[in-house]
């Protein structure tokens, strides 16, 4: 029936420690929280009378059309969650004519995803995950495997300088994974030995430039909370940012992404698109977004819950379990395309 339903079968099917590794946030988990809870301050003002027949849910974004304003965010070591793994996830993607952003903590390779779907389906569009490592040489080499297989985007993840605490993985002593596991994309391609993945404290604008001038493929900044870094990131050339707060996972405490969201697309000035991850259950939640100014959402849990229960089917339910509650909500509240949606069609519920 809905998204609840498939993680229940997915809890029941997964190793507890790996379902809290999934489930889990920084700290007290106060900003996991408040993620969700978040989209419950908000109402919706629908139109009446509208028409406009079948919803048309297409969004062009960094130069490609999504079938909808829905893509999938990154996440770490699909294969814990099933055999399938990023593979299973890919085909699904494909399928429903949206984007995968490919971690670069998968358990498969990029390579290895990005020819998943095969035979005469739809090609797989992906965009790739990084965290800039300290060697630039290496980071270089991840670029590069990227473009190679057919990238079309890469999304830089600024928000873990460091790693947040994460108190279910420190309980339960999941501190690596299985030994028949491992981060595929950090192999070493000379000497095949698979490095650590290094989060920089240092990391700053000069990396990001680096980028830019590295490759012609449109940089992404995940993590961006706050406006005055979403206007930094248009003057440094910055193709998209993406409002996040890693899923509550790094800093404990920090704001919820649909809050921290208005300010954002207030600061950019439409110069560039905004996109939002964190909390997204719901076709009305992803209404909410775009409605606020997100040109697309992000859903990272919601698609390990579909894999762990039932593989690259279950990650294909989700998606459409998004695209159906989104054209059913949007045509309650009045709006034929995600281009009708704006702050108009919203109202703040009242405390208490």
């Amino acid at each position: 029936m809905n998204l609840t339903d498939l993680r229940v079968e997915a809890w029941d099917r997964l190793d507890p420690v790996h379902r809290d590794f999934f489930a889990g946030g920084a700290g007290e988990e106060r900003t996991l929280r408040a993620n969700e809870a978040a989209f419950d301050s908000y109402r919706i003002l629908p139109r009446v009378l509208r028409g406009g027949g079948e919803r048309d849910l297409r969004t062009p974004l960094l130069g490609g059309t999504l079938s909808m304003p829905v893509l999938v965010s990154p996440t770490a070591f699909h294969r814990l969650a099933h055999p399938e793994g990023e593979v299973g996830c890919a085909r699904a993607v494909a399928a429903a004519g949206t984007v995968l952003v490919l971690s670069m903590a998968a358990t498969t390779p990029i390579e290895a995803v990005a020819a998943a779907p095969g035979g005469d389906g739809p090609p797989l569009r992906f965009w790739f995950q990084l965290y800039p490592q300290p060697d630039l040489g290496f980071t270089e080499s991840l670029v590069r495997r990227a473009e190679a297989a057919g990238a079309r985007a890469l999304v830089v993840t600024v928000d873990s300088p460091v790693f947040g605490r994460r108190e279910r993985d420190l309980r339960n002593g999941f501190l690596d994974l299985p030994p028949e596991l491992c981060c595929e994309n950090m192999r070493d391609p000379e000497t095949g030995r698979v490095r650590d993945i290094v989060l920089d404290p240092d990391l700053g604008w000069a990396q990001v430039d680096w980028l830019r001038a590295t490759t012609r493929l449109p940089v992404v900044l995940k993590g961006v909370l706050h406006p005055a870094d979403a206007r930094l990131a248009v003057a440094h050339g910055v193709d998209a940012v993406w409002v996040s707060n890693h899923g509550g996972r790094q800093l404990d405490g920090a704001a919820a992404a649909v809050d921290a969201l208005p300010a954002v697309v207030a600061a950019v000035e439409g110069r560039i698109p905004v996109l939002l991850d964190g909390g997204i259950r719901r076709g009305s939640d992803v209404l909410t977004a775009l409605a606020l100014g997100a040109v697309a959402v992000g859903v990272g849990r919601p698609v390990l819950w579909g894999l762990a229960a039932r593989g690259g089917a279950g990650v294909g339910q989700v998606l459409d379990l998004f695209r159906a509650d989104l054209a059913r909500v949007m045509t309650l509240a009045g709006a034929v395309r995600p281009a009708d949606l704006g702050p108009d069609l919203l109202t703040r519920a009242v405390p208490g």
